[in-house]
């Protein structure tokens, strides 16, 4: 199994290090989380907390995933990155597919691209899209995203998106692996039909197994059951080696991870200090056990 460093909410004057130790350290991935802004009163639950509650405030640090990675990325040769996730409900696909591809190619074939289709209403509506069939459109915005990558002159006639034959240069010379996100039926269903991987938020190890599960079925069902598939998972009640152990048994293949807050750090915390809990971490769970 791999570990991927979370880094959601730290300053964003921290990043390049925290990438050059991670990498240093074994780390494989670096997950970058996304939020378009803080809306001082939102009009519906976030549905990652038991209380429905935002555990950020409008001061909170967030980087915009595609261009943390490129920053990360100039400074590492071997880490990967993954937008975990982006919601694209409140985007537009063809500015996305520019702005993914060139990514793609700034880090030399080193990005995922994890999507969801976001859950407040006010990122959709005040970026001037609609909330209503949010997850329809966000079907035709990967078909057309991925089409575009795919590189050459392309079109599309869809529903929502509808456009004569375009080409956007450079495509990336390897395929941009897509990661979707979301815990609903719908958003397994996604997963399991067009993604190359799931990602979830923060789940039980009970929970996560039984999502891993639905998962594998749902997979067979669309006939992608041999096809690779990565599971990246948060899991709140399994440490250690025994509970990574626990974890890759399962089936997951990416274990999402924050040391610092296992030491007792904070997300605003000193640099140094996070860092020397990235290489307490790599010590105990990733290096060769002796």
């Amino acid at each position: 199994m791999k570990f991927t460093l979370g880094i959601a909410l730290s300053p964003l004057d921290q990043l390049p290090e925290l990438a050059r130790t991670a990498e240093e350290c074994g780390f494989s991935s670096i997950a970058l989380p996304d939020s378009l802004f803080y809306m001082q009163s939102a009009a519906a639950k976030y549905p990652y907390t038991a209380d429905g509650g935002r555990f950020w405030g409008p001061d909170t640090p967030w980087v915009d995933p595609l261009i943390g990675a490129t920053a990360m990325a100039a400074v590492t040769e071997r880490i990967r990155f993954y937008s975990n996730v982006l919601k694209l409900g409140s985007r537009n696909p063809l500015l996305l597919a520019r702005q993914v591809g060139s990514v793609a190619n700034m880090t030399g074939n080193r990005f995922g691209f994890g999507v969801g289709i976001g859950w407040a209403p006010e990122e959709f509506e005040w970026c001037g899209v609609p909330f209503a069939r949010r997850g329809a459109r966000v079907d035709e915005m990967i078909e057309v995203i991925r089409l575009v990558l795919a590189g050459g002159m392309v079109e599309y006639h869809g529903e929502f998106f509808d456009f004569a034959p375009l080409q956007i240069s450079p495509a990336p010379t390897e395929t941009v692996p897509f990661y979707i996100g979301g815990h609903t039926d719908a958003a397994l269903r996604r997963a399991a039909r067009v993604g190359d991987g799931w990602t979830s938020a923060m789940m039980t190890y009970a929970d996560l197994c039984a999502t891993i599960d639905k998962l594998a079925a749902l997979r067979a069902e669309f006939g992608r059951a041999d096809a690779p598939f990565e599971i990246q998972a948060v899991c709140i009640d399994r440490f250690g080696r025994d509970g990574y152990a626990e974890l890759a048994a399962a089936g997951v293949t990416d274990a999402i991870v924050v040391p610092w807050l296992f030491d007792g750090i904070g997300f605003d915390g000193e640099l140094a200090a996070k860092q020397d809990s990235l290489r307490r971490f790599a010590a105990a769970n990733i290096a060769p056990a002796s």
